[in-house]
């Protein structure tokens, strides 16, 4: 019997590595210089560790290291990008394109930016949750500036075809972001062959620590105007004080990411594909989302029953989510999307992770096969789904 709950909800924070921690120790205790500080020796050593962590970072996106600006995480990366691009650029046009199912900080933003005077399209996915390049292409203006598409879904883990829309945008010369913050680790990621401008990462869906991330801007892109002012720390993009035992921590995480990558995404492939086909196997589980073009970790599926809304509510040994952890629980706007703005019953989203092991997986599978067998063997209480 594993150690209960089990933790199958990755996709909303992942446990710090211990070999992080290990590295971010030092950094809280004796080796506590401010990197900005650099007239002794404390100062200089946290602007060493820094800038190595920095390298760690760019080298799993294959970028730059002078192309990578600390953050407080996504939320913050996607604002800096969205805001400080739409306003650097807005003489020149003031029309944003993006997706439905992107996640509340990219669409929170373009509807802050919309307040202000920006005009935003955002798209609906096919079913399966991809983007039409097509689609895309055909929603462009001459005076789009901006795209913003997420490479891997939070909640559906799809992957989409950032190559192809980078493409269109590149022969348009439309800046492109791309939040990755869910990709880190789970697909190879190079921004050398990537047509991309600016990517949004995070540290705490990659087994780091929460409260550090970043911003790639490519080199040669127009910098995106501040969205915090005070000291002009990194390049004057992003004031404030660095956190050097987080920049430090996220950049073991990184590279723990790179070395294992390989041999992890079919491992986790595996025990996702275990709890996928047996799930699947119940006459009333529907999986959300294309499964070719998807990360190896995720499965969204909906329990196609009515009155199992409790159940769902209430799985006390096994720790999966309803919703995306942004949404605290709230219904899913991507889903919504994905079924023409119909809500999704009774969807789960299960997402394995490195820590996993084959024993809870076999637990989880028996335990969520048994509860949703208990809600499929109750008398309906009124109409069906």
């Amino acid at each position: 019997m594993p150690n209960l709950p089990v933790y199958l909800d990755n996709s909303a924070t992942t446990p710090v590595d211990p070999r992080v921690v290990e590295k971010m120790l030092p950094w809280l205790t004796n080796r506590f210089g401010n990197p900005a500080s650099s007239s002794h020796a404390f100062g200089r050593e946290a602007r060493a560790a820094v800038e190595a962590a920095r390298g760690q970072v760019a080298q799993l996106v294959n970028a730059g290291a002078q192309e990578i600006i600390w953050t407080s995480g996504a939320t913050e990366s996607n604002n800096l990008a969205l805001k400080g691009a739409a306003y650097a650029n807005a003489a020149r046009g003031r029309h944003l394109v993006s997706v439905q199912t992107e996640h509340h900080a990219v669409l929170d933003t373009l509807h802050e930016l919309e307040k202000n005077g920006f005009a935003v399209t955002l798209l609906a996915p096919a079913e399966n949750g991809l983007l039409d390049p097509a689609r895309f292409e055909a929603a462009l203006r001459a005076d789009t500036t901006l795209a913003s598409v997420m490479m891997v879904n939070n909640e559906i883990g799809v992957i989409q075809d950032i190559a192809a829309i980078g493409a269109i945008c590149r022969a348009r010369g439309i800046l492109l972001h791309v939040d990755a913050a869910q990709a880190t680790g789970k697909v190879a990621i190079d921004v050398k062959s990537l047509p991309v401008d600016l990517m949004s990462l995070t540290a705490h869906k990659t087994y780091g620590p929460k409260g550090i991330g970043a911003l790639y801007v490519r080199k040669g892109t127009p910098a995106p105007a501040p969205q915090m002012h005070g000291g002009g720390h990194e390049r004057g993009l992003r004031s404030g004080t660095l956190a050097t035992h987080q920049i430090v921590g996220m950049g073991e995480c990184f590279r723990i990411a790179g070395a294992e990558m390989a041999a992890e995404v079919p491992r986790l492939r595996g025990l996702r594909d275990k709890l996928r086909h047996g799930l699947a196997a119940l006459d009333c589980v529907r999986i959300n989302g294309d499964m070719e073009r998807r990360i190896a970790n995720n499965l969204n599926i909906s329990v196609m029953l009515p009155d199992c809304e409790q159940m769902i509510s209430m799985l006390t040994d096994v720790a999966v989510s309803s919703a995306s952890a942004c949404m605290g629980g709230g219904t899913s706007h991507v889903l919504q999307a994905l079924h023409g703005g119909k809500s999704a019953p009774n969807a789960l989203r299960i997402t394995v992770g490195r820590f996993n092991t084959g024993e809870e997986i076999d637990f989880a599978l028996d335990y969520l096969t048994r509860k949703i067998s208990e809600c499929q063997a109750r008398k309906p209480a009124a109409a069906s789904v």
